[in-house]
């Protein structure tokens, strides 16, 4: 979240900054019910200040009566003391409730714009979409004729958009997540698997609704854990209410986590198949880092996508992600989107991977600090993800992107050494 006291010197640019991203936060009822709580934390302290002053007063008292009468004025001084916390408490929660729905602030390079359409397109992948002298078919109808998926089985044990990885597709699936793993491990990532569970407040720590009718989290009924949305929300809860040396920043973790989402009003053909499912296997990339390294980690982490996606051999755009589209904890967001010649007519982009930067804000609900060696008091680290393979949606672009003629689909060569195979036949 941002600091409440910036909030309140910069109303109007946070103000801004919310219109920019199409999120209805009304600003003047906070900075209304801070003026409110202030008054009334005056008061307190007033009210504290007299009672203490009638209490040092009673032994001084002469006579019972004097003494009674002080004592029935320190306990109505403290009753309306008790009675004015509690107005505070209540304003507080109020105070809170806007707080927590006000984004991050945007950078000023982000595209301004209410949706993927203001998206701005930044660079190419170094591999060429394809040109096919056959009519592609889709992954699904692909899947299907190489034994690959079974969508209807998935169904059937745990309904719609959930499904089966079977025979090659399987091996693809485990080769993607060892590739992945390779490449960050070589770059300085500590390995991690994370629990499929997270408890609520470090969901909200990292900006997910657990719960409510915008959800997209499958909470557990009966307890404060949900099924993680991406890895993210757990890697971020790793600090959350610790302190770090500064010395030990950056901190690179990578996350290999089943991911669960509801996926509340998906459809259409764009989203058929694996594209956008309750539950998929993802490679994710987490950073803490200071202020002054987040930029540098964030095109550190893009740079890695494409570096994957590149060895690949899959065709993608990058773009900047326009501020109706971040996502409240993004300070700034880059997608891939990788070419998928059988999503609409003809083929179209569809995106594969996101990093985003959050600067403070999800440390800030985290309570994840540093430490200056040597200097007074702590401060707020920043926080990175982004995703390095998503495995459902690499799939699509691989069996869609590799398919040939006869009907067989050969492995992308950096595959071929876990997969154990050049091409996939039936």
């Amino acid at each position: 979240m941002l600091d409440r006291k910036f909030i309140l010197e910069n109303t109007e640019l946070v103000k801004t900054n919310c219109q920019n991203r199409g999120v209805a936060v009304d600003l003047e009822a906070f900075v209304s019910l801070e003026k409110q709580r202030k008054e009334k934390q005056a008061e307190v302290e007033r009210l504290n200040a007299d009672a203490n002053a009638v209490s040092k007063m009673i032994g001084q008292m002469k006579t019972p009566e004097e003494k009674e009468a002080k004592k029935e004025e320190g306990r109505l001084l403290r009753e309306r003391k008790n009675a004015v916390q509690i107005e505070i408490d209540e304003t507080e929660k109020k105070l809170d409730a806007i707080h927590r729905c006000i984004p991050n602030l945007s950078h000023p390079d982000a595209p301004i714009g209410g949706d993927d359409q203001s998206n701005l397109r930044l660079s190419l992948g170094k591999t060429p979409i394809p040109t096919f002298d056959f009519e592609p078919l889709d992954h699904v109808q692909l899947a299907e004729k190489l034994d690959l998926i079974d969508f209807e089985a998935g169904a059937r044990v745990a309904g719609a958009g959930f499904y089966f990885l079977k025979n090659e597709a399987v091996l693809l699936d485990l080769a993607l997540q060892r590739y992945a793993v390779e490449i960050l491990m070589q770059a300085g990532f500590t390995l991690t698997t994370t629990p499929d569970l997270a408890r609520n407040d470090v969901l909200h720590g990292t900006g997910y609704i657990p719960r409510g009718p915008e959800t997209q989290i499958y909470s557990i009924d009966g307890t404060d854990l949900s099924l993680v949305a991406t890895a993210e929300i757990p890697l971020g809860g790793i600090l959350a209410g610790q302190t770090i040396d500064a010395e030990k920043l950056p901190r690179r973790l990578c996350g290999i986590s089943h991911c669960f989402r509801t996926e509340a009003g998906a459809a259409g053909k764009a989203s058929r198949g694996l594209y956008r499912v309750h539950q998929f296997t993802k490679v994710e990339m987490f950073a803490f880092t200071l202020p002054e390294q987040s930029e540098a980690m964030h095109q550190e982490m893009l740079d890695l996508e494409c570096q994957i996606f590149d060895g690949l051999g899959i065709p993608y755009q990058v773009v900047d992600t326009a501020t109706g589209d971040l996502g409240g904890p993004a300070y700034r967001k880059f997608d891939l989107e990788a070419w998928m010649p059988g999503r609409g007519k003809g083929g179209e982009y569809g995106e594969v991977t996101s990093t985003s930067n959050c600067t403070d804000f999800q440390a800030r609900r985290l309570e994840a600090r540093f430490k200056v060696k040597g200097e007074k008091g702590t401060q707020f680290v920043h926080t990175l993800n982004g995703t390095a393979i998503a495995i459902s949606r690499a799939l699509v672009a691989i069996l869609e992107l590799y398919q040939r003629k006869d009907g067989s689909i050969a492995v992308p060569e950096a595959l071929r050494p876990w997969v154990g195979k050049d091409e996939i036949r039936r």
